[in-house]
Order: structure tokens, then C-alpha cells, then sequence
């Protein structure tokens, strides 16, 4: 059997226990798994951090050439050299969403920007050895001409400020590595290499 035959039914999940509970999930999963070499394997135990979906987008001004990162603070970047996180614009997906809602509403929450278009750039999962988040990808565009400031819900603690920069600036500053974080990472170098065609799609002044 290849690899690419492998898939839910080649996994048994023998006892499944909720270790915590919070804002966040943490099980613990007992489990086999099909080996390459044939059969199944031997008795695993896993935790897996369990948490909602998740969206962000890549905010993009194409007649501009222009794009908008936000920076925040990151308890989970501590121990590197950059505890506040450039990032794209992201959110939880709540109960009765639609990932288009959410990269909408966060747009507006985090950066006071209306997105007047959206294109799904991908799903992917941002840590699938110990995580089950489903993130889910966007590019929007908007007008950046007056996009600045600091925004966020100050009754979650939010504190985030607004960095409009050129695409170029923005490619740069991932390759000295000062963006170090996957969905902006994937976004800036999706962005790369599909400028060409969002510019004949979304500018205005064509």
C-alpha cells in the first residue's frame, strides 16, 4: 500500500481523555496507526492541543502595490528575538461563521479595514504534530491610502499597531527574517508569486 492510500480508516483511536479545558482543549489520544512496511503499529499515546478553526488574509492594495501587516505581541514568541509578531490580519472562526465573515470582521477589528474582495489562497495545518487547527487562507483587497493607527478590542488586550509597506519592503523584511511566523510567511510568498495576476484582476486604475 503507498502512502497516498493511507488515510482515516488506517488509524484506530483505542481511548481518547480530556486533560484540560479551558479557552483551549488538551486530549490525550491512545492510539495504532498502519505502518509503510505493513501492519499495524504498536500502542501511541499523543496529546494534541485542541483548537477552532482559524482564518486570516493578506490585506493587498494592488493599485498601490501595497501591503498591510499588523504587529502584536505573542506570548508564544517569548523565548525568540521577536515577542511582538508581524503578522497578517487572523481570527477564530465562531459558531455560524463563514471563514469569508471572519476574514472580514477581523480586517475591521485589527486593522479598520474595509475588504472590498476576497480570493482563498489555501487550508493548511500549522502544527499537525500536536495540533488539530485548520487554517484557513485569504488575499483581500482594500484601499490603503488612509490605513494606519492602533487598533484591536481592548476588552481581549488587544494592542495592535498597523505597518503599510511596499510588497517589496514586505519580501524583504521576511528575508532578513524579522516575519517568522507560518501564515505570514505563506502569504507573503503566495503573494510573490501571484502578484502578476491579482494586479490584472484588482487594479482599479488599469
Amino acid at each position: 500500500m503507498s502512502s497516498s492510500e493511507f488515510g482515516k480508516d488506517d488509524v484506530v483511536v483505542e481511548k481518547r481523555e480530556v486533560l484540560f479545558q479551558g479557552f483551549y482543549r488538551v486530549d490525550k489520544l491512545h492510539l495504532r496507526h498502519r505502518q509503510f512496511a505493513g501492519g499495524m503499529g504498536r500502542l501511541l499515546t499523543r496529546e494534541m492541543f485542541i483548537r477552532p478553526a482559524a482564518v486570516g488574509v493578506l490585506i493587498y492594495d494592488a493599485d498601490a502595490d501595497e501591503v498591510l501587516l499588523i504587529e502584536q505581541f505573542r506570548v508564544g514568541a517569548l523565548a525568540t528575538a521577536y515577542p511582538w509578531q508581524m503578522e497578517i490580519v487572523a481570527g477564530l472562526v465562531d459558531p455560524g461563521e463563514s471563514p469569508e465573515d471572519v476574514a472580514r470582521r477581523e480586517a475591521l477589528e485589527e486593522a479598520g479595514v474595509t475588504i472590498d474582495q476576497l480570493e482563498k489562497v489555501m487550508d493548511f495545518l500549522p502544527s499537525p504534530g500536536g495540533s488539530d487547527e485548520l487554517f484557513t487562507l485569504f488575499v483581500g483587497r482594500a484601499d490603503l491610502g488612509l490605513a494606519g493607527g492602533i487598533h484591536g478590542l481592548p476588552e481581549e488586550g488587544e494592542d495592535i499597531r498597523v505597518n503599510v509597506m511596499s510588497v517589496n519592503q514586505a519580501l524583504a523584511t521576511l528575508q532578513r527574517g524579522r516575519i517568522n511566523n507560518a501564515a505570514c510567511l505563506i502569504a507573503l510568498q503566495w503573494l510573490a508569486l501571484n502578484k502578476p495576476r491579482l494586479q490584472g484582476r484588482w487594479k482599479k486604475s488599469r
